[in-house]
């Protein structure tokens, strides 16, 4: 079976440009004009990637972004949009997207994105024979996409639960900003190393008894960060 594409961008020229390169690249796509358009279609049906301008009629791309990840759906986001600045860089990715892309693009690198991050988003991960990763009082479940601490199901966006699963099964091991920025989020923000420290701060937000004192994921300074376990 195909899989399914949402466009949500309110320029007719770059819809028309992406509608054809994608087909062509053997994908079905469906597409939205604006903010609320494209927040209702992701939500009542089912696509496999959504790419998503960040400037839109109606409702902006971030506020989309949000609102998708809030409302549970997890379908990768590929974020489009006229600035090159790290700030809307960041937060896009903050808020949940999977990747983004600065105008004006080329259809080969947004079909080449695509495959990529549908690649990535379809890989098993392996769990060494057990349901979950234990550290301490911390309980992953790699194939579910879950984490539990002392009883409490825990929320995570796509990539703060990549980067925590890399920590904990690199437990005890010091990791530099560009080695997980390389694992987790692949080449494509390779120097942008504010996007790990932003989502290293929500899983302390979600996981520290203290986030003064973090016991689970230290600051190794002028290194990078290490998972231990506490108790």
């Amino acid at each position: 079976m195909n899989q399914r594409v949402l466009i949500v961008d309110d320029e007719e020229s770059i819809v028309t440009l992406l509608k054809y390169n994608i087909e062509k690249a053997g994908f079905l796509t469906d597409v939205a004009y604006d903010g609320l358009e494209g927040l209702r279609k992701a939500t009542e049906q089912t696509f496999d990637l959504i790419i998503l301008d960040l400037m839109l009629p109606g409702m902006e791309g971030t506020d989309v972004c949000k609102q998708l990840r809030q409302q549970q759906v997890d379908t990768p986001i590929l974020m489009l949009t006229a600035k090159d600045d790290e700030f809307d860089k960041v937060l896009g990715l903050e808020l949940g997207a999977d990747d983004y892309l600065t105008k004006p693009f080329s259809p080969k690198e947004v079909v080449a994105r695509i495959k990529a991050i549908l690649r990535r988003s379809n890989k098993q991960v392996p769990t060494n024979d057990k349901p979950y990763i234990k550290v301490s009082e911390l309980l992953i479940f790699p194939e579910q996409y879950e984490a539990t601490i002392r009883d409490e199901t825990l929320t995570f966006t796509r990539k703060e639960f990549e980067l925590l699963l890399y920590l904990a099964k690199h437990k005890g091991k010091v990791l530099s900003r560009d080695q997980l920025l390389s694992a987790v989020w692949n080449y494509d923000f390779v120097g942008d190393t504010r996007i790990v420290d932003v989502h290293i701060s929500h899983l302390r937000e979600k996981i520290e008894p203290d986030t003064k004192h973090p016991v689970y994921i230290k600051t190794i300074r002028g290194l990078g960060y290490k998972m231990e376990e506490p108790y």
